[in-house]
């Protein structure tokens, strides 16, 4: 069954314009290394600890990223 499927992804690819192969290959690989788990690493995780460090963020900060997001309110 899964033969079908590599089969149709693989014509989906070939019926790809050259120009946007290197956008899509991009896209590809990210979506693989976020599906597929290196078994060689399991439970591989990365911290963000500290990546705030030092940072202070307003109330100004917060209000002006809502309305960016969620303009109807």
């Amino acid at each position: 069954m899964s033969h079908v499927y590599k089969e149709k992804i693989l014509k989906d690819i070939n019926d790809i314009p050259v120009d946007m192969l290197p956008r899509f290959y991009k896209i590809v690989h990210l979506l693989k290394n976020e599906l597929i788990h290196d078994k060689k690493k399991p439970g591989k995780r990365y911290s963000l600890k500290g990546i705030w460090k030092g940072t202070e963020i307003d109330d100004q900060l917060f209000e002006d990223a809502k309305k960016s997001m969620f303009s109807y309110k």
